[in-house]
Order: C-alpha cells, then structure tokens, then sequence
C-alpha cells in the first residue's frame, strides 16, 4: 500500500515537485520527471513504467478515472496536497486531478527491441521540445520501434516535450547517446544481429527523393537538428541520404512534419510487402 503524506505549505516536499517540472538538473539529479494529463498518466500506467508518487487535492472530490489510479497505484508514495499547492503546480487551465512523479529509465538501447522489420530514428541535438514531442508522436504512430537522440539538445524530460507527444512518450523507448561514435557502434551491433541494415539520412539536399530509397529493408533514419540538418558524422555514417522533393516557395520543411512524410512512406512500402523495382 503507498504511503500517504499530507502536504500542507510550499515545503520540501513542494519545492522537489516544482524544481522537477523547471529544472532538467534536477530531474535528472533527482532522477524523476512531472507528468499530467489524463492520457500521459493512462499511457505509464499501461506500459508499466515506475511511478514513484502521485499528486492530488485532499480537498477535492475526485472522478472515477482519478480514484481507479488511486486504488490501483503501485506508487510507493501518495500526496494529499491542501489548498491551492496543486493548482500552482498544474499547469492545465483546469487544474488536472492527478500529477505523477515517474522514474526516469536507463540510457540503455538494449531496450529498442528491434526484428527484422526494424525501423529505428536517431535525432541529431533536437533544438524544440514541440518537435521533438510531435516527432515522438509520430514515431508511435506510424511503426518506429524506438526513438535515439544525440549531442546538445532539449530535455526529453520536459513537461512540454511528454504534453507534445500527446502519451506516445510512454509507447517507444527513447533513448539518449552521448555521440555519433555511440550510435555507429550500435549500428554494428545491429548488422550483426540482421541482414541488411541500412543507414539512411535526411537532408534537403539529399541525393535521392525518398520514394526511390528501398524502406523495406532494416532502416537507421538519421533525423537532422532543425537548423543545422544533420552533422559531418551522420552524413558519412549514411549509406544515402534522402530528400522530401517540395514545390511552391518553401526551401525546405518543419523537421517534424518531414520525419512524419518520411515514416509514412516507409510504412507504405512496408504495407505493400515488397519494393517495387519499377518505381525507380
């Protein structure tokens, strides 16, 4: 059974739960994120992820949804916060009846469970949480098994990046690489274990428009920083680097809405089976 704390002002308690949703140091000091959200919280509680304490007003009546988390919480802790302490926490314009503090997992691409099909992106410094949520999304939604992110980037933890992911965060593993060099020795590991794994980039300028690329054998997508694109490593690490062809005005295309476009096209060839030769 959780145990149950009663906070009462802006104490310890309160200031670790504010500095979790302000500050990435101290997430990941602390080794915990701040989740909201109805969705968000059903997709870690689905997906088995370890919920160390759950936020909710002792004052307030609570619906069916908050009181079945409750009843059936595997948290070690509850909070019953008094007064307004939960409304300055939420940042729901309606103050959400429940906030999870999750544990935040290893750093360990052993738990992108890969086969055959394999289908894995790599996003090179993410500079916006909106994209890298939308991207997330994106990936859950259109068959990619797992998600890296390398180099200078946004907090994956972020309450901004997990409320953009609309509960996908809780659906793929993701996983963060400290470099290039990390994720070329875990593409070998990759060509070991499955025949045919290719690397493909993406750029504007890429030398191929992405229909003619051959999505159905085992890709490494390699997704560029939105405005960099993707570094000198990548680029060399890439057997080809494909294009997104675009009319009108427009150079080039929002990173996010690209990766999508990109996914989509890899799940259509997937979906047919076969690539078929005659399209080049």
């Amino acid at each position: 059974m959780p145990r149950i704390v009663s906070v009462y002002s802006e104490n310890n308690d309160f200031q670790r739960f504010e500095v979790l949703k302000r500050n990435r140091n101290k997430r990941h000091k602390y080794n915990e994120f701040f989740v909201e959200g109805v969705r968000n919280i059903n997709e870690a509680v689905r997906n088995d992820w370890v919920i160390n304490g759950l936020l909710y007003a002792k004052h307030k009546p609570l619906s069916n949804w908050a009181k079945d988390i409750l009843s059936n919480s595997k948290a070690a802790v509850h909070y019953e916060l008094l007064g307004d302490l939960l409304e300055k926490l939420s940042d729901k314009e309606d103050t959400s009846e429940i906030i999870a503090i999750v544990s935040i997992p290893k750093d360990d691409p052993t738990r992108i469970k890969g086969n055959e099909q394999l289908l894995v992106a790599v996003f090179d410094r993410p500079s916006n949480r909106g994209n890298l949520g939308t991207i997330i999304r994106s990936c859950d939604a259109l068959g990619c098994q797992g998600l890296i992110l390398t180099g200078h980037a946004v907090d994956l933890y972020d309450p901004e990046t997990i409320r953009a992911s609309m509960g996908s965060f809780f659906n793929i593993p993701i996983v963060r690489l400290h470099s290039p060099n990390d994720v070329q020795e875990w593409v070998n590991e990759l060509r070991q274990k499955y025949e045919g794994v290719q690397v493909v980039g993406t750029s504007a300028q890429g030398s191929k428009e992405v229909y003619y690329c051959d999505f159905t054998k085992p890709t490494v997508l390699l997704i560029g920083n939105e405005t960099d694109g993707l570094c000198h490593k990548y680029k060399e690490m890439s057997d080809t680097m494909v294009k997104i062809p675009i009319g009108g005005s427009a150079s080039s295309l929002n990173v996010a809405c690209a990766t999508s476009i990109i996914y989509y096209e890899i799940l259509r060839q997937k979906n047919l089976g076969s690539y078929h030769q005659s399209a080049i």
